[in-house]
């Protein structure tokens, strides 16, 4: 009995020891690299790494870390989300009030949602930044090709995510926004109605009551966004989110141009020449063949351990994500304006700001702003990498022959056609203004978004055939389609004002 106290004690003494072995297998920190392998190959978060990477991999200035901060954005959103849901009330009668709540009473709860808002704010800023990075690095070739499409997937759920947030608010800015974006999914009636078959086939009415649960913004669609916000799309965007991590160690790691036979690689700590000759074989089912997966070929050379650079070099993205946040939201509140209400429309109706675009698109034409140019860019993001076979400058910015050239070149091309698109719509207007009985079909298929569609379209058919690549055309229509998107999105958020007018800033606004 005294033997079974003594171990009793003794095992007691030695818990603190004994639960971190259990949770840290080494129970050690790694001190060679088979430990060090060891320590990423049985931890469930870090396993998603390779035990090697590649010294490009940790250079800041080829990724910036944005694919990390996205993460981190999506990391911070759901846990301040989880303690939102505790306090939140999705109901229109209890909803704005629970909103207040949480904002003037709930000890902290400004903080918080201040934290949510700006984390998703960030968080789809850095995706389109991610995918502008990993088009211009060239790192959606062969073998990416299928990761490139679920950056796509994720993209689509990341702006879905943030848009069907922010109903749940139900005040005037939430409501009216999300009118606006009720009314682009209604979009494709403009065309119905433009060849007389509504009363046969009504898409866009479809959309819209898919969306809202009704013909209007109320209870059905806040309990839909809700749940869309809380459950389904977290559910969906972190399944192609794991689906996009491990392409990413299936593909080798980050795109990365071919490092010549015989390098040096970290050993020991040391760095020291690597064997050779490089292995460019791998076992079969049946016999010894030449291997056809992206590692093949790609020895140890100029990699070092990923446990501890990988590791401190995300710790440290994350912490900067964390900290950007945190200062956001401590200087900057999340807007809440007045109860949302029906009879009395916001003037100007806005919108979010990454919708801010479309909605510049939707003012000339709703079919054509809202939904068939946002599918030909998406269809035609989607075909890049299949259209763009020619290997080449992976994992490299512009890393073909003449890409800056053609970047500057069509940068400077797209400012110029879009901003001189806006300013002759704003002095002289459009159709409509010009011959008000026009056919709705004319304003459907020539509008200024179908015009900028078909210029863009032209000067990469130019670059495509003067420069005899099809990477450089691809540089020059997304190059075009980018700096358009970020001219309509700023012309949209500071120059338009009640009814949609021109005003060279919003203090010049009428007052009411």
């Amino acid at each position: 009995m005294a033997t079974a106290t003594r171990e009793f004690i003794r095992n007691l003494h030695d818990l603190p020891h004994t639960v971190k072995d259990a949770w840290f297998r080494l129970g050690k920190t790694p001190e060679s690299e088979r430990e060090e392998s060891q320590a990423t190959f049985h931890n469930l978060f870090l396993h998603i790494h390779s035990v090697r990477v590649h010294v490009r991999t940790l250079s800041p200035t080829l990724t910036f870390g944005l694919g990390l901060m996205a993460v981190g954005t999506f990391l911070i959103t759901v846990v301040t989300g989880l303690l939102l849901m505790v306090y939140y009330k999705p109901s229109t009668d209890l909803a704005y009030q629970s909103i207040k709540d949480i904002h003037f009473t709930v000890y902290t709860g400004r903080f918080i949602r201040n934290i949510h808002r700006w984390a998703a704010q960030l968080m789809v800023l850095t995706v389109l930044l991610h995918m502008a990075r990993v088009f211009f690095t060239g790192s959606y070739k062969k073998p990416r090709e299928f990761n490139w499409l679920v950056g796509l997937g994720l993209l689509v759920m990341t702006l879905a995510l943030s848009f069907t947030g922010y109903l749940l608010p139900w005040d005037q800015l939430a409501y009216w926004a999300i009118t606006i974006g009720s009314n682009i999914a209604n979009s494709p009636r403009e065309l119905t109605d433009a060849i007389g078959i509504t009363r046969w086939m009504d898409p866009g009415g479809f959309q819209k009551r898919l969306l809202l649960g009704a013909n209007y913004v109320g209870q059905d669609a806040l309990i839909r966004f809700y749940v869309l916000h809380v459950f389904l799309l977290p559910v969906a965007l972190v399944t192609l989110l794991g689906v996009h991590f491990w392409r990413i160690r299936k593909d080798g790691g980050l795109a990365r141009p071919e490092d010549p036979m015989g390098g040096k690689a970290e050993w020991g700590g040391a760095h020291r020449t690597v064997f050779e000759p490089i292995p460019t074989k791998t076992y079969g089912l049946m016999a010894l063949v030449r291997g056809q997966r992206p590692t093949v070929n790609r020895g140890p050379e100029n990699t070092v351990m990923s446990w501890p650079h990988l590791f401190w070099a995300e710790l440290a993205v994350f912490m900067v994500t964390v900290a950007t946040t945190l200062v956001l939201a401590f200087y900057w509140d999340a807007p809440l304006k007045e109860l949302a209400n029906a009879a009395i429309p916001e003037n100007p109706a806005k919108a979010p700001w990454y919708f801010l675009g479309i909605q510049e698109l939707v003012s000339y034409s709703a079919f054509t702003g809202g939904l068939l140019i946002p599918v030909i860019v998406l269809a035609g993001l989607a075909l890049i990498p299949f259209l763009d076979r020619r290997s080449g400058g992976e994992g490299m910015w512009f890393g073909t022959a003449g890409e800056k050239p053609v970047f500057r070149y069509s940068l400077v091309f797209a400012a110029l056609v879009t901003v001189g698109m806006l300013v002759f719509t704003v002095n002289f207007g459009w159709l409509r203004n010009w011959f008000p009985d026009v056919h709705q079909m004319w304003i459907i298929i020539f509008n200024p978004g179908s015009l900028l569609v078909l210029i863009f379209a032209a000067w990469s058919l130019v670059v495509l055939k003067r420069q005899d690549s099809v990477r450089l055309a691809a540089v020059s229509l997304f190059t075009c389609f980018l700096v358009s998107f970020t001219i309509l999105t700023y012309f949209a958020t500071v120059h338009r004002g009640p009814n949609w007018h021109f005003y060279w800033w919003p203090s010049y606004w009428p007052v009411h």
